[in-house]
Order: structure tokens, then sequence, then C-alpha cells
């Protein structure tokens, strides 16, 4: 990037020859996130190996200080010296989670079985995105909640303290709001249970058993009984499944290209993006598996391959909703049409990411439609290069990054910096890849 690119605050991608080599994913950030979590509510020190240091996982960390909580976070290494859940102290001061919804939404719960006062808030994004879909069970354990349209948006202040436990059927199969229930059942009185329509990620429940607590699971439903202690533990994080597939996307259309990619996350509720590209004919192999702090872990090599469209719905859908808009790109190499249904909650993302993918990608000369659930996108010959916006969304940034690998002309991103939120070396891994000539 040159000098002036950096101060218009745009990044050129070219058109790649190829994509070759070997690269180790950054640390998951849904897992690095409740690693800090988890930790500042145990009693005793926490190690948290390969945590990432993006922007969504340090608030998490700013948040916690701010309760009391001592935490040296170097690089990916971080030791949190938790004080128990009845140690976290008021905070003095907003507590401001920047662009990360998981740090709010997980937020919401710990504090609501706190008894003091806090204040919860976050850039633009944030605000715009719905907190009541947590608030509304929050309320009926007992929390004192409120926010802007009665709890729906940020900021959202919080008194906690004296919940009960209670059995939450959830409209969306989310693990934001699942987790969120299980932290606040942790302080509540008896036992707090919730059922989904589908199974959403469940790093929670396995990082709440590594923490000592006991997890219920029963089909689609989860408890906890009230008032476990966690016992501090020593995490080590797996690559993250959604920032690896924005490589296994590029591998998988970028000309004669061979990817490895290093300790990666396979959590079966993560892992939709494998079986969209093993269903689409894609060459990857997986190799070296194994379980790491109850993660299976392992390593993925993907080469250009010969795809064909797919339908994309269902339960599949929670499996791989962050990976929905390098999915899309991925479709228009795919033979036929491919169909994505069922996929609301991209509406309330950092952007509504049907109507961004849709418009990004038609810019780049691809044919997509969006629909009320989802897009249906027909195979392109070529695509074109633009000027085109991350619009402050990190995966948004990251599928456009891809895309200027194969469209004919050079593609202009601007507002790279959003991609720093999950993946800081994401610029510089894509150019150790890349064969230019």
């Amino acid at each position: 990037m040159t000098s002036k690119e950096r101060q218009n605050n745009m990044e050129t991608i070219m058109r790649a020859k190829s994509l070759q080599g070997s690269i180790t994913i950054p640390g998951d950030k849904s897992i690095s996130h409740r690693a800090v979590m988890f930790g500042a509510m145990a009693n005793g020190t926490s190690k948290i190996s390969n945590f990432l240091p993006g922007d969504d996982c340090l608030s998490t960390i700013s948040c916690f200080t701010k309760m009391g909580v001592q935490i040296e976070q170097v690089g990916t290494s971080v030791i949190v010296h938790g004080r128990g859940i009845d140690g976290l102290q008021e905070p003095s001061e907003l507590l401001d989670v920047g662009n990360s919804g998981t740090t709010f939404r997980l937020m919401m719960g710990v504090l609501a079985g706190r008894p003091f006062h806090s204040v919860l808030a976050g850039d633009n994004s944030i605000a715009k995105r719905p907190m009541n879909r947590v608030s509304i069970p929050l309320l009926e354990m007992g929390a004192k909640i409120d926010g802007r349209e009665n709890g729906t948006y940020a900021p959202i202040t919080i008194r906690g303290g004296q919940i009960k436990g209670i059995h939450y059927s959830s409209p969306v199969a989310s693990a934001q709001v699942k987790s969120a229930i299980l932290l606040a059942g942790l302080q509540a009185s008896g036992t707090t249970s919730v059922t989904e329509t589908h199974r959403s990620r469940n790093h929670t429940e396995n990082m709440l058993e590594s923490f000592g607590v006991n997890v219920v699971r029963d089909g689609l439903t989860v408890s906890v009984e009230g008032g476990q202690r966690l016992l501090a533990t020593d995490v080590e994080v797996p690559g993250d499944i959604s920032s690896a597939a924005f490589f296994l996307v590029a591998g998988a259309i970028v000309p004669e290209s061979t990817i490895t990619l290093l300790n990666v996350g396979i959590n079966h509720t993560r892992s939709g993006i494998i079986d969209v590209l093993e269903q689409m004919g894609a060459d990857l192999t997986i190799k070296n598996r194994r379980v790491i702090n109850q993660e299976k872990v392992a390593d993925l090599t993907i080469k250009t391959s010969d795809l064909s469209g797919i339908t994309i719905e269902g339960e599949m859908i929670p499996r791989l909703i962050d990976e929905i808009p390098v999915i899309a790109l991925l479709a228009t190499k795919a033979k036929g049409k491919t169909v994505i249904r069922n996929a609301e909650e991209l509406k309330v993302k950092e952007t509504n990411r049907i109507d961004a993918v849709v418009h990004a990608l038609n810019q780049l000369g691809a044919n997509i439609v969006g629909t009320e659930d989802g897009m249906v996108i027909e195979e392109t010959e070529r695509l074109t290069g633009s000027t085109l916006s991350s619009l402050g969304d990190h995966r948004i940034g990251m599928m456009l990054a891809v895309a200027g690998c194969i469209t004919e002309s050079e593609l202009k991103l601007e507002n790279p910096e959003a991609i720093k939120v999950s993946y800081p070396g994401f610029f510089e891994h894509m150019k150790q890849l890349r064969v230019n000539s």
C-alpha cells in the first residue's frame, strides 16, 4: 500500500497468479472472548495461549479490567488473575465494547447477576444491533435492564443481582443469546435452561466444563445449576475457522493454488464451511485431527477446485452464519446456481450482510439476487475490479480482499482496517501466499 493510499485509507488488491504455502490461522475469536471472561470469573490464575489480539477481544479485556480484574496481555499470550464471580467490582466508568457484539451480549449475562450498576455501550454499529433478544430473557430472570427503545438498543444500563433460573425457548439459534442466559444462570437461584430451534456453536458449554462447571446437554437444550463456581484453568485457543474460511475459499477459486492452514478449530457447530466446500466438490484434505481443551482441531489443505452450486439452508445456517459473505463469493465460481435460505440473522450483523454482499458482488459483475432470508447466486465467468468499502464490517472487507485475487482488474478496498477486528495479520498472510508472476 502506497503512502497516498494509506492517507486515503485504502488497500489495493491485484489479481494473483496462484496462492501457495502454509499459514497458521490466528486464534478463534469466540473462544478468545470466553477464555478471558471465564478466567476473570474464576478463582485463580488462568493462562491463555494463541489468544486473538484483535480489537474485539481487546474490548473484552478492557471491560474486565474496569471491574477490577488484573489481566496481562502480550501479543497472543494472556494471564488472567481471576477474582471469582463475586469478586467483580462495580465499574466506575462506561464499559465500551467497541465493535464487539459478542462482548456486549455475553457481558449482559455476566452483569445480570452482579449486585451493582453498570452501563454497556459501543460504536455506531453496536448502537444499531438488537439487544432485546438478550434483555428479554434476562428481565424474565429478574435483572433490571434499560436502554433505548425499552432495552432494545445500546447503550444498555444493568442493575443485577437476585435473579432466578428460567427455562427459555430461544426464537433464534444464537450462541450469544444462549451464552448470556447461561452466564446469568450460574448466578441465579435454581436451574437455568435454554432450548434452541437449531444447535448454535457450543464453545460456552465446552469451556464452562473445562472451568469445572457441570453443564447438562439434552438435544437442543442446555442447562446449568446456579451457584456453581469456576476454577481457573489454562486454555490453548485453536485457529479460528471463520478466519480460515477466507483462505479456504481463496485456495479453491484462485488458479493453480495449494494452501495448507494449520491448527484450525473444526468444532461441528462451526464447521459448516467445510461441509459446503465438500458438497460443492472442493479438493479439500483434513489431516492431523486432534482435541485441545474439548475442541476438535486439524490442518486443512485446499487446492483449486471445480465447483458445483448447492442449496444451503436449515440447520446448516447457524454452523456457517459468519462465513456466508465469502461463501457467496465462492458460489460465483460454482457451476449452476447456489441458493442460501433461512439466513435472516445476516441482517443484524455489523452490517445488513445480505444487502452488503449482494451490492458488493454485483458491483464486481456477479449475478446475485438478495431475498428476504438469503440470496441466489449464479456462476459468473469473470469478475471485474472496482472501488468498494468494507462498510466497517471485517467479514465484508476480507471477502472483498479475496475477490480482488481473481478480478480482471485491481480492486481498491476502502476502510480495510475494519479487518483488524478479527484478523490483524490478514494482509500479511495474503502477501505471504501470493504468487504474482
